[in-house]
């Protein structure tokens, strides 16, 4: 299967790792070809993030890997893209 986007929602410690830190586990990752890591809240402790991966034929299976080692708690799959394109999301109004 050929995942070409995924996106994490992912709350990690407040000073470690550093964003750069934990970007840079991402792109280790075979298939990344671009990480976006985004702050979404903080607290004493910790940080939110939203995380996109992008790339062709992301090892999904190394990427959790990969994030869970830098201690970091991945709380949901909020996206994932697979094939030979990607396909944007329409929203439909209400």
């Amino acid at each position: 299967m050929n995942v070409r986007r995924v996106v994490l929602d992912v709350d990690k410690g407040l000073n470690r790792p550093t964003l750069l830190e934990l970007a840079l586990a991402i792109e280790r990752v075979t298939g990344v070809e671009a990480v976006n890591v985004s702050v979404t809240e903080m607290d004493m402790e910790t940080m939110g993030t939203v995380i996109t991966v992008e790339g062709n034929a992301i090892d999904y299976n190394d990427l959790i890997s990969s994030i869970e080692d830098t201690g970091s708690v991945i709380h949901s799959v909020d996206e994932i893209a697979v094939g030979k394109k990607l396909i944007e999301s329409i929203r439909q109004n209400d």
